[in-house]
C-alpha cells in the first residue's frame, strides 16, 4: 500500500463512531475547558476528545491508559481520534475538567432522540445501584482512632527531632532522618484533616436535623395531656468516636446492597429511565446515602427540564417515604411505589424463592397514604403500570454493569464521580439511540 489509508473506508457505515461524531458536533465549544493560549503540551480538539471518551466508555474501555492504547489498536477509536494519540494524562485531565460539556452532550442526545420520535418522557422508573468507589474499605479510620494516631505521631516526631540534634547519631542514619520526619508529618496532617472533615460532617448533619427536632418539640408542647414517651433529643454537632472516614476517597461511604453481601466502599448511583419503551436514561446523579429513602425528589430533579416533565414515576419499596411521595404528587406526578418488598414480589408471576425464606404475613401499613398506595398497586391497572419498571430501569443497570462492564468508578470525590456517572449514562444513551436508529 503505497498511498495513505483512508480510515473511512475501513470503518463500516453502521459503526457507532459516525453517530458519536454527529452528537458531539452539537455541543458548543464554550462549554469546554482548554488552553486558549496554545502553549505547553500538545493540544487536541475538544470535540474529538469528548467523542473518544464516549466511544470508549460505550465499549467497556474506562481507564485512561487503556483509552490511550485503544488509539493505537482499535480501528474505530483510531478513526475517531483522527490518527493522533493523546497520552493518558491528557485524557484523564480532559475527563475531570469537562463535566459541563458532558452534561451538555447528554442533553443534546436526549433532545435528538425526542426529535426522532424515539423518546417521550411520560412514565419514568427510578432506581439506584451501588458502584464501588476508587478506594478500599480498609482505608477507613474512626474519629477516635485518628486522634490516637495523631498523638502517637507527635511523640515519634519529637523523638526524631531530639535524635537529629544528638551528636551520637551515625552520619548514615542522620541522612534518613529528614525523610522519616517528612513521612510522619504528612501522615499527621492527613489524619488531622480527616478529623476536621468528620467534625464538619457532624455539624452539617446536626443543622439538617434541627428543623425536625424543633417540629417534634412543638408537637409535644401542643399535646400536654398526651401519653409521654422519651424526650426528643437535640442533634449533636460533635462527632461520635465511631464516626469514620476514608483516607483515599473521603466522599465515599461503606455500603452493601443486601444483608447477604459484604460491605464495600461505594457510591449510590441513581438513574431515572424512560419506561415508555425506549429505556433511555433521562436523569443521572450520584448519592452518598446507602438508602434510597430520601432519593425520590433529587433523582426526579435530575431530569433536564428541556427533555420534559414526567407524569408518572415507578419506584421500589426502598423509596417509600410518605412526605416525599406526597410532595411529588402535589406537583402533578403520579407515584407508584411498592409499599414493601413483599408487595413488589407479588407483582411477579412466579416466585422462585424457597418457601422457608418467605414472609407469610408482612407487616401491614397503618398510614392512610400507604394504605391507598397499596390498594392502587393491587388493582389490575396498577399491576400493569408497575410491571413497566422491571422492563426499563433494571435492564439499563444490567447493560451498564454486564455489557459495558462498568462496576467501579475511576475518579475520586463526589463531584468527579457524579461527572463520570453522567458520562456513563451518556455512553449508554448513545449506544441505545444508535441501535434504535438502525431498527
Amino acid at each position: 500500500m503505497l498511498l495513505p489509508v483512508d480510515l473511512r473506508e475501513w470503518v463500516t457505515g453502521d459503526d457507532m463512531a459516525h453517530f458519536i461524531l454527529e452528537a458531539v458536533n452539537l455541543v458548543e465549544l464554550q462549554q469546554f475547558r482548554f488552553n486558549e493560549r496554545g502553549c505547553g503540551s500538545e493540544q487536541f480538539p475538544p470535540r474529538m476528545m469528548l467523542a473518544l471518551l464516549i466511544y470508549c466508555y460505550s465499549h467497556g474501555i474506562f481507564g485512561s491508559r487503556r483509552i490511550e492504547a485503544a488509539t493505537h489498536q482499535h480501528l474505530s477509536v483510531r478513526y475517531l481520534a483522527g490518527n493522533v494519540h493523546p497520552d493518558h494524562d491528557t485524557i484523564c485531565k480532559f475527563r475531570r475538567e469537562n463535566f459541563e460539556a458532558m452534561a451538555g452532550c447528554f442533553l443534546r442526545v436526549l433532545e435528538l432522540a425526542k426529535e426522532l420520535g424515539l423518546l417521550r418522557v411520560g412514565t419514568v422508573a427510578i432506581d439506584g445501584t451501588r458502584l464501588r468507589a476508587n478506594a478500599g474499605k480498609h482505608r477507613n479510620i474512626t474519629y477516635a482512632r485518628a486522634g490516637e494516631l495523631i498523638e502517637l505521631l507527635k511523640t515519634d516526631i519529637a523523638a526524631l527531632l531530639e535524635k537529629a540534634e544528638s551528636a551520637d547519631v551515625a552520619p548514615a542514619e542522620k541522612e534518613t532522618l529528614p525523610a522519616q520526619l517528612a513521612r510522619r508529618e504528612a501522615l499527621r496532617d492527613k489524619l488531622a484533616a480527616a478529623r476536621a472533615a468528620i467534625e464538619e460532617r457532624a455539624r452539617q448533619k446536626a443543622q439538617s436535623e434541627q428543623p425536625a427536632y424543633e417540629a417534634k418539640v412543638q408537637v409535644r408542647a401542643g399535646r400536654p395531656n398526651h401519653r409521654k414517651g422519651p424526650e426528643p433529643q437535640p442533634p449533636r454537632p460533635e462527632p461520635e468516636p465511631g464516626d469514620r472516614i476514608n483516607l483515599t476517597d473521603a466522599d465515599s461511604r461503606l455500603m452493601r446492597k443486601s444483608t447477604n453481601e459484604a460491605f464495600g466502599q461505594s457510591y449510590n448511583a441513581q438513574a431515572a429511565v424512560c419506561a415508555e419503551g425506549s429505556q433511555f436514561i433521562v436523569g443521572a446523579r450520584v448519592s452518598q446515602s446507602a438508602s434510597d429513602g430520601g432519593e425520590l425528589e433529587p433523582t426526579l430533579a435530575a431530569i433536564p427540564a428541556a427533555v420534559g416533565a414526567p407524569t408518572r414515576v415507578l419506584a421500589d419499596s426502598g423509596y417509600l417515604n410518605s412526605p416525599a411521595i406526597e410532595r411529588v404528587s402535589e406537583r402533578g406526578v403520579e407515584v407508584y411505589c411498592a409499599v414493601s418488598a413483599e408487595a413488589a414480589l407479588a407483582q411477579r408471576r412466579y416466585d422462585f424463592r424457597p418457601a422457608e425464606g418467605r414472609r407469610e404475613s408482612p407487616r401491614q401499613p397503618k398510614d392512610e397514604r400507604l394504605v391507598a398506595m397499596k390498594e392502587k398497586l393491587a388493582s389490575a391497572e396498577g399491576r400493569a403500570i408497575y410491571a413497566r419498571r422491571a422492563t426499563s430501569v433494571e435492564p439499563a443497570f444490567g447493560i451498564i454493569k454486564a455489557v459495558l462492564g462498568f462496576k467501579q468508578f475511576m475518579l475520586r470525590g463526589h463531584i468527579k464521580v457524579s461527572g463520570e456517572w453522567q458520562l456513563v449514562a451518556l455512553a449508554y444513551n448513545c449506544k441505545r439511540l444508535c441501535r434504535l436508529r438502525r431498527a
